[in-house]
């Protein structure tokens, strides 16, 4: 588990049930307790589960207990005011800890209200690690103000099923210089498949690349400007990109994590064979094809 170093420390959270994977529940909760003992299991982090399907989870885990240790990334579609309801439901439930609520901005809720919303959750559940998903609209800098010296940390979407969703270089390196400049941490969620830049075969869709954002952290911090970061998430060179991030020292390497704490994927099946082919993952370790953990 050690073998991957701590670039890639969990880095890649298991939202196998989000699309466009959509693995069934019945799948994928023995598919992410096969990935936390395989030996790429340093790669794996939290289970990321959608509050509204919790009852789903206990019916679920009453027909087959998970076999250990459940940690889960809580995502929160309809805002705080849903947090306290789902987390109520999970509280007695043997083996499972909520290690990260991952809450959605609705329309039309306020910057002022969330920032409100988030002190009195952050109250309730004081181990829990709070992410607010920063919404593409007129409200996002301010959302991002309110979140400077405050334990709470930003999500950002990094794409979808549309091409809409997915946010430009210009957009996202925005993003990603102004969390970093100011100490804010962040995740990412959907789109990053691969670990470099590319264009989807199947959808056309240009998505972005896990390694270049790891890479566009590195330029902010060492002073590049937006057009500069913009650059480094446009790159398609795996190698080149690979190299750099080899040669991060260790407190750039603790530095860069503390800030890109790790992105959901539905896949690690594809965040696995990318790092080994650009040499950022052992060779010797064991491929897998999505499913085949279960």
């Amino acid at each position: 588990m050690s073998t991957l170093g701590a670039l890639l420390t969990e880095l890649c959270d298991d939202a196998a049930l989000f699309p466009p994977g959509n693995a069934p529940l019945d799948r994928a909760l023995p598919a992410h307790a096969a990935h936390r003992v395989a030996d790429h299991a340093g790669l794996v982090g939290t289970f990321v589960f959608p509050a509204p399907r919790i009852p789903e989870l206990l019916e679920a885990l009453g027909q087959r207990p998970f076999g250990g240790d459940l940690t889960l990334s809580l995502t929160v579609p309809s805002g705080p005011s849903a947090v306290v309801p789902a987390m109520e439901s999970l509280r007695d439930v043997d083996g499972v800890t909520v290690a990260a609520l991952e809450i959605a901005v609705p329309a039309g809720e306020s910057p002022a209200g969330v920032l409100v919303a988030l002190d009195l959750i952050a109250a309730e559940y004081p181990g829990v690690a709070l992410f607010v998903e920063v919404p593409r609209d007129e409200r996002r800098a301010e959302i991002l103000q309110g979140l400077v010296g405050s334990r709470y940390a930003a999500k950002f979407r990094t794409g979808g099923v549309v091409a809409e969703a997915y946010p430009d270089e210009r957009e996202l390196a925005d993003a990603l210089s102004t969390v970093v400049r100011t100490k804010v941490p962040f995740k990412a969620t959907a789109g990053l498949h691969h670990a470099v830049r590319n264009t989807d075969p199947h959808t056309g869709f240009e998505q972005h690349g896990f390694l270049n954002v790891l890479a566009a952290v590195d330029a902010v911090l060492d002073g590049a400007d937006t057009a500069a970061v913009a650059a480094v998430l446009a790159d398609r060179d795996g190698a080149g990109l690979a190299a750099r991030l080899r040669d991060l020292s260790p407190a750039r390497i603790e530095e860069l994590r503390n800030s890109f704490r790790s992105f959901g994927t539905c896949s690690i099946a594809e965040p696995l064979a990318d790092l080994v082919e650009v040499g950022l993952a052992p060779s010797t370790m064991s491929p897998i094809t999505e499913g085949s953990l279960a």
